[in-house]
C-alpha cells in the first residue's frame, strides 16, 4: 500500500500515513504515534521515496527547483527557464539561456528551503533526486534513464554509459555501435538540427547520424521521408541506400529517348555522393554519376578548375 503524504499546518514536520497508522516525519527521524509499538519505525519511507514522482515539470520528475544565477528567478529546470525567456513575449534583447553549470542554488520543493547545491535537503533531509550530478547541478526522480555523466560532453547523457563512447574528433557520444564506422566531422552535434533548428548537443530528443557524418533529430529524417527528401540537408549527400532508387532511373532514363539537338549535347556535373565531377551526355530526367553510378548529382558551369599558365 503507498504512502499517503501531507503536511502540518505551519509546514514544520511531515504526516505520513498507512496501514491505518500515523507517521510524523521531521528531518530524518520518524516518530509513530500509534499504541502499537510493536508495528517497526523502519517500515516508514527514506529520504529517497518520499514524495518522489509527485514534483517536477514535464521535463523531469525532481523534488526541487532551481534559481537562475542569470535573472535570479525560480523555475522547475532550465528547460523551463529557456522556453519561458525564449518566447515570442520576450523582447529580442532580453531573451537569454541559463548556463547550466553556474546553478548555485536550489529550494527543496517539500519544505521550500532555498540553499546550496546539494542531493539531500539541509532542512528535511528529503532526496531531491535520485540521480544527482554535482557537475551539471541535474536532479532526476527518474533513474529508469540510465542517467551518466560525460566529462568529455561536459553534461550528463541518458540510456547508459556502457552503451556509448565519446569522440572526440567530433566532440559527442555516439552509440558504441558506430566506434568504428562513423565518418568523423569536427563538433557534429554542436549546431542547430538543420530542419527544426533546436540546438543538438543539447537536445533531449533522439539524434541520428548520417552517413556522411552530419547529425538530425531522428523525428527530423522520419519527416523528411515522409516527404520523399533522401539527402542530407546540409551536404546533399544520401542518407540511405539509394540503390534500388537508381535502378529505376536507368530504366526511366532509357525509356525516355532525347530529341535530336539534344542528343550530342554534354554537360559537367558534380555527384553529392562520391564528389566527382564528370563529363556526361544531357537528358532532361537525370544525370548519372559514372564514378558511383549514383543520380544524386547537380549541374555545373564548367569542368574542375585548372591553375592558368602565363
Amino acid at each position: 500500500m503507498a504512502w499517503e503524504v501531507s503536511r502540518c499546518i505551519k509546514g514544520c514536520f511531515w504526516i505520513l500515513r498507512r496501514d491505518k497508522r500515523t507517521y510524523f516525519w521531521w528531518r530524518k527521524w520518524v516518530f509513530c504515534c500509534n499504541p502499537d509499538s510493536r508495528y517497526r519505525l523502519d517500515m516508514a519511507p527514506n529520504e529517497m521515496d518520499l514524495g518522489s514522482g509527485q514534483y517536477g515539470c514535464s521535463h523531469y520528475r525532481r523534488r526541487c527547483k532551481i534559481r537562475a544565477t542569470c535573472c535570479d528567478e525560480i523555475f522547475d529546470c532550465r528547460h523551463c527557464h529557456n522556453e519561458v525567456k525564449n518566447s515570442l513575449e520576450i523582447d529580442l534583447r532580453e531573451r537569454h539561456e541559463i548556463p547550466r553549470h553556474e546553478v548555485k542554488k536550489v529550494i527543496c520543493s517539500l519544505c521550500d528551503t532555498e540553499q546550496d547545491v546539494q542531493q539531500y535537503c539541509s532542512n528535511c533531509g528529503v532526496c531531491m533526486g535520485k540521480y544527482f550530478c554535482g557537475k551539471c547541478k541535474f536532479f532526476d526522480d527518474n533513474v529508469s534513464k540510465n542517467q551518466y555523466h560525460c566529462d568529455g560532453c561536459g553534461i550528463c547523457r541518458t540510456a547508459g554509459e556502457e552503451k556509448f563512447f565519446h569522440c572526440y574528433r567530433c566532440g559527442c557520444c555516439y552509440s558504441t555501435l558506430l566506434r568504428d564506422s562513423h565518418r568523423c566531422v569536427e563538433r557534429a552535434m554542436h549546431h542547430n538540427c538543420p530542419i527544426c533548428f533546436e540546438y543538438l548537443f543539447e537536445s533531449t530528443k533522439d539524434i541520428s547520424v548520417l552517413p556522411c557524418g552530419h547529425t538530425i533529430h531522428l523525428e527530423c529524417l522520419k519527416e523528411m521521408r515522409v516527404h520523399f527528401q533522401f539527402s542530407c540537408p546540409v551536404c546533399s549527400r544520401s542518407v540511405c541506400d539509394m540503390s534500388s532508387v537508381w535502378k529505376k532511373l536507368d530504366q526511366e532514363v532509357a525509356s525516355t529517348p532525347m530529341p535530336e539537338m539534344y542528343q550530342n549535347k554534354m554537360v559537367w556535373i558534380l555527384c553529392n555522393d562520391c564528389g566527382m565531377r564528370s563529363n556526361v551526355q544531357f537528358h532532361i530526367v537525370a544525370h548519372k554519376c559514372p564514378g558511383c553510378n549514383s543520380y544524386n548529382t547537380r549541374q555545373t558551369r564548367g569542368g574542375p578548375a585548372r591553375c592558368s599558365t602565363i
